[in-house]
């Protein structure tokens, strides 16, 4: 028996972002479901010129981030081509792309329920997704009777998109001023985790609190530009490893006969992974809001309530009544919630101990922390480790 040759199958999509990666995981998935494709790729960014072997090995079909720089080679090719990026319209290939006004909108209600009534914007002129997301969640906005600020960079239409992105580094001072006209509290949704590290070091700059006078939500999940930002950025996750399993069903059914004609097929986002950017109810006292900033920073420092006092240069008595009237729980209360957040973090991302763990959040003693926890949490540490990893 003659052995079966495998179409050979090019994907053009980069490695240098996590969007990127979980649609290469997606397609390998379909992919393995057919046992006839072999699959060409190589590391590269997301503007990389096309690579040569693209015309050399007779590729049968390609998944591409589709844009100016290599539209017209892969319309020569002849061949079934996805496209994953979606960037221009009447490209004549079948599209598969995330969702962007459900991204707008789990952003919207993400800051809507944590007590946001004035929002803001931050993204990239030229920049496709960019604008899509601007404009749907201006919509939102504009229904709820609120009004949106926008501040987009623009460094021209003709640069390529890691260009446009990077523009943003160089503006951090004319950031920083926009930021400090906002009024606060605001929720500022950005077009992207990128765009959303840029926000949050202006934010360092301009001296604004962050989430307490303003929270920032951003977009792709990206775990390690998420995790990078200080403080670490809330995202809305998209669901790209199914943009790319779509994208190679897709194409198996163009190698096929099935027709390469279609409108743009829209990948519902999973969901918004909550981290400290947002972690706030938007609070219209300042003086509350300050407050709140001093806790976040020195819980797990051992601070009591008369240290909050005296950091708030006003009585006892009248802050904890101030406190408790703007946000329904005692000072008390605030400290131990940031502090059984900090065990939180160090129980599901680290091996550390109980031991190591208590002084890093504010306990003296294991067992006084273990207590609790136990109480705020309903289980032992151990329990919610053990969870943790189960899931």
């Amino acid at each position: 028996m003659i052995p079966k040759v495998r179409s050979r199958i090019a994907l053009l999509v980069e490695t240098s972002r996590s969007y990127g990666r979980e649609v290469l995981m997606g397609a390998a998935q379909f992919a393995r479901t057919l046992n006839d494709w072999s699959l060409l790729h190589q590391e590269m960014s997301i503007d990389a010129a096309m690579p040569q072997w693209i015309s050399e090995f007779h590729v049968k079909g390609v998944i591409a981030r589709v844009d100016h720089h290599n539209l017209q080679t892969l319309r020569a090719l002849n061949i079934p081509v996805i496209d994953v990026r979606c960037h221009m319209t009447n490209v004549q290939f079948p599209q598969v792309d995330t969702d962007d006004r459900l991204v707008a909108q789990m952003a919207f209600n993400h800051l809507w329920e944590r007590g946001f009534r004035r929002f803001a914007f931050c993204g990239y002129k030229h920049a496709r997704y960019s604008e899509n997301r601007l404009s749907h969640f201006h919509e939102l906005v504009a229904n709820a009777g609120c009004t949106l600020l926008v501040h987009e960079t623009n460094a021209g239409n003709e640069l390529a998109l890691s260009r446009i992105e990077e523009s943003g580094v160089y503006e951090m001072d004319t950031l920083a001023d926009w930021l400090q006209s906002l009024p606060q509290p605001t929720g500022i949704f950005v077009c992207n985790d990128i765009r959303g590290q840029q926000v949050l070091n202006a934010c360092r700059v301009a001296e604004i609190a962050v989430p307490e006078d303003v929270a920032v939500i951003g977009v792709d999940n990206d775990d390690a530009i998420c995790q990078l930002c200080d403080p670490p950025l809330t995202s809305v996750r998209p669901n790209s490893w199914e943009v790319g399993y779509r994208a190679a069903e897709i194409l198996h059914e163009c190698l096929h006969g099935g027709s390469s004609t279609r409108s743009v097929e829209y990948v519902p986002p999973i969901g918004v992974v909550d981290r400290l950017s947002t972690e706030v109810s938007a609070v219209e006292d300042r003086e509350v809001a300050r407050v709140c900033q001093f806790i976040r920073q020195h819980a797990c420092d051992g601070i009591n309530v008369k240290d909050v006092a005296t950091y708030a240069r006003i009585s006892r008595r009248h802050l904890e009544r101030r406190f408790r009237e703007v946000m329904n729980r005692t000072l008390h209360e605030e400290i131990t919630a940031n502090q059984i957040n900090r065990v939180r973090q160090l129980l599901t991302e680290t091996s550390m101990t109980l031991e190591q763990i208590a002084p890093l959040a504010g306990y003296s003693h294991k067992e006084r922390l273990s207590a609790v926890f136990k109480r705020e949490t309903g289980m032992t540490p151990g329990q919610f480790r053990q969870q943790f990893s189960d899931d």
